[in-house]
């Protein structure tokens, strides 16, 4: 007669020993894609470290570029322009209907 329970155990064993290597496989390919993805992160780290110092000077630059001393001095100096004299301001007033 053939035990079944000496054949389903041993079958069992099998399958579990059978799934270890798969397992393993599966741990490996996870592996390499976590190390893909935290190089991936690095990089765009790197790159948003990089615009932000680009863009510090940006903002640094643009708040030297619209100074009003440097406005003033470039339209006295460059453009000949002067600063208006009182009487020469002239007001319109727009009324609503």
């Amino acid at each position: 007669m053939i035990n079944v329970k000496g054949i389903l155990h041993y079958l069992f064993l099998f399958g579990i020993a059978m799934s270890i290597p798969g397992l393993l496989i599966l741990n490996g390919i996870q592996a390499g894609k976590y190390r893909d993805l935290k190089k991936e992160v690095s990089a765009l780290e790197k790159k948003q470290e990089k615009l932000i110092e680009e863009n510090k000077k940006l903002i640094t630059s643009i708040s030297v570029l619209s100074s009003s001393d440097r406005i003033e001095t470039i339209a006295e100096n460059d453009l000949g322009m002067r600063k208006a004299e009182t009487e020469e301001i002239v007001r319109v007033e727009m009324r609503k209907k």
